[in-house]
């Protein structure tokens, strides 16, 4: 009895964890969609690639690197340039992009499950203005940093509370969407064009695992990343004050 018992409560952990896995496919399928339909998404996606290329930046100098520069574009790609010394730190740097923007997005769903919504506009504002001050250096990734800065810190200032959730839940999906497709994006250019594969192009020159191992890495832990912040979703309750 004890033993039926077992196989039933493990069949149905196994079906909720199916369950969680396809209701997050059905989130970043939607929310795909329904970003790119948005007028001016595009600006608002490159977050994700300030968030990316900070993290390159922020590792740097964690390992006693020098930034020179981070450049962002206007088709959500972006580039940092750093010296450092030695091929360990190099592959950390390079690992920090595409985990760093990840660990993000869980971040501000985390938030959003314990009602912070504020806090996160803060943090997101703050980093546009760090990167605006220290780092981005090119025309159009400096009016963007101001740009986003600016509205962000307006809406979490003025804002009533209902447009403030709306506006950060925009940013949190975007996020959502943007780290996950970005990884695939990369897997995919691994495999026809492994030298424009970006970091994973780095990390397969570096060390003994090719550029598509790197990617399929980055995939599995962007989509681990989208079932947690999807799971802390879900705790609070979408569209609930």
């Amino acid at each position: 009895m004890t033993q039926a018992v077992h196989y039933r409560l493990e069949g149905r952990k196994r079906g909720l964890s199916i369950r969680s896995w396809l209701m997050m496919g059905g989130i970043l399928f939607v929310t795909a969609i329904l970003t790119r339909l948005l007028p001016f998404s595009e600006f608002f996606r490159n977050v994700n690639t300030l968030i990316h290329e900070m993290a390159h930046a922020v590792v740097t100098l964690l390992l006693s690197g020098d930034v020179m520069y981070i450049y962002l574009f206007s088709d959500q790609s972006g580039v940092t340039l750093s010296s450092y010394s030695g091929k360990g730190t190099a592959v950390f740097i390079a690992l920090a992009g595409y985990v760093g923007s990840s660990l993000f997005t869980v971040l501000l769903f985390y938030l959003y499950a314990r009602r912070r919504e504020g806090l996160g506009l803060v943090i997101v504002t703050i980093l546009a203005a760090i990167g605006l001050a220290l780092f981005v250096r090119n025309g159009y990734g400096m009016a963007w940093c101001a740009g986003f800065g600016v509205l962000t810190g307006f809406i979490y200032a003025f804002a009533p509370p209902w447009l403030k959730t709306g506006y950060y839940t925009l940013i949190a999906f975007i996020f959502l969407v943007e780290s996950v497709i970005s990884s695939f994006v990369i897997l995919s250019l691994s495999f026809v064009k492994p030298e424009a594969a970006g970091d994973a192009a780095i990390l397969g020159q570096m060390t003994v695992m090719p550029a598509f191992a790197w990617s399929l890495l980055f995939v599995v832990f962007a989509l681990w990343c989208a079932k947690v912040s999807t799971g802390l979703l879900f705790r609070r309750g979408f569209g609930k004050d």
